[in-house]
């Protein structure tokens, strides 16, 4: 029998490498990676309004997590594991990926991805200035700063499986 797929989950505030760690997985497991950022400048980067209005934002992020796991569900059918690379900032949309996961018939695994605010902060800026292999959209300082605000580190029992598991720090 085979082994169940996995679901890479990957989680932690902006700037901390995770987009990298995701691109690094995805060649070590020959997954198939799925990154929010991406989705959503490809789909609706030029459509997005100015200013910025996070509901509209949010609408469409929705809509590309529900796209995005119909097609984990195909490739979980198939023995593909996937690498998400979604934001999953909340301990609430970590445990929804964990949940849709193992409803896929996967095995979630979760991998924290963390580094002090100041060089987040620094990676994020110089990322908008070189727009590199990782680029998909420029986060201004406001921005950076409010998802600051919404990030929520994880829990004592997330840390403890990610420090256990197959989980990751950078």
């Amino acid at each position: 029998m085979k082994p169940l797929p996995i679901v890479h989950v990957i989680y932690g505030p902006q700037g901390a490498g995770k987009t990298t760690h995701a691109r690094t997985l995805t060649t070590q497991t020959q997954g198939v990676r799925f990154s929010m950022d991406e989705w959503m400048v490809t789909l609706y980067g030029s459509d997005l309004p100015q200013p910025l209005d996070l509901s509209w934002v949010m609408a469409r992020v929705a809509r590309c997590h529900t796209q995005i796991w119909t097609m984990v569900q195909q490739l979980v059918t198939v023995h593909i594991s996937v690498i998400l690379d979604l934001g999953f900032l909340t301990t609430d949309d970590r445990e929804r990926a964990r949940q849709l996961a193992v409803q896929c018939g996967a095995t979630p695994t979760f991998h924290l991805i963390d580094a002090p605010a100041d060089l987040r902060r620094s990676r994020v800026l110089h990322r908008n200035e070189i727009q590199g292999e990782t680029f998909a959209l420029t986060v201004t300082p406001a921005m950076f700063d409010m998802m600051e605000r919404v990030y929520q580190p994880p829990t004592a029992s997330e840390l403890a499986e990610a420090l256990h598991g197959a989980g990751a720090h950078v």
